[in-house]
């Protein structure tokens, strides 16, 4: 489902005039309900960086919202997967920042960077895999959440409506349960489905009634 066919089905489902412009605060909210709701694929970034001698911080991707893993990548190429710790453990950890060696550890520092520790020796490669915000479909027409799940789209979006037009407390109700229920499917792909291959884990099995 592409925006303007989204768009289109909240006016006729909420049977009221609504703004444009409100329609997609709506759905910009239903958005950042679900993606923080459940952790999906589309929702993962990676990117490489540089670590430079002498210098303890690293800049922070400006759509980063959350970090999966930093590793720093030696000259062999064999990547080193840096501990995620406080700030203030690096500091207590490594007191004098001129002392230097291979990294093990990293902090977010600040909403710019982050610490790491020790300070690193040599440049060094850094690649970081993180959770961000997808460009809406808002402005992106269509989305990953567009095209394979758009009954949660759909429904968080209705929910979000609900609220500004002062639904009946039954209709609101009827929303929440659908939303719920999308949810819960979402769910099952993002946390369950996606998180596993029937190699390792089997083949799910009904047990026979």
């Amino acid at each position: 489902m592409n925006y303007a066919t989204l768009s289109a089905r909240i006016q006729d489902i909420v049977e009221d005039s609504i703004d444009d412009a409100l329609i997609a605060t709506f759905v910009e909210q239903a958005e950042q309900r679900i993606y923080n709701t459940v952790q999906l694929p589309a929702l993962r970034k990676n990117v490489t960086g540089t670590l430079t001698a002498s210098d303890p911080y690293l800049a922070i991707p400006d759509d980063f919202l959350y970090t999966y893993s930093v590793a720093a990548i030696d000259a062999d190429g064999a990547y080193n997967y840096l501990t995620n710790v406080d700030a203030n453990f690096i500091r207590e950890a490594y007191p004098n920042p001129t002392t230097t060696a291979a990294p093990k550890y990293y902090a977010i520092f600040s909403d710019e960077f982050f610490i790491v520790g020790p300070t690193p020796a040599t440049p060094q490669s850094v690649e970081l895999h993180y959770g961000y915000y997808p460009e809406s479909i808002v402005t992106a027409g269509t989305t990953w959440l567009g095209d394979e799940f758009d009954s949660a789209l759909l429904n968080a979006s209705l929910l979000e409506a609900a609220r500004f037009t002062k639904a009946e407390e039954d209709v609101v109700a009827m929303y929440n349960r659908m939303y719920t229920e999308s949810m819960a499917l979402l769910k099952n792909l993002g946390t369950g489905k996606l998180m596993q291959d029937t190699y390792r884990s089997g083949e799910t099995r009904a047990r026979p009634s």
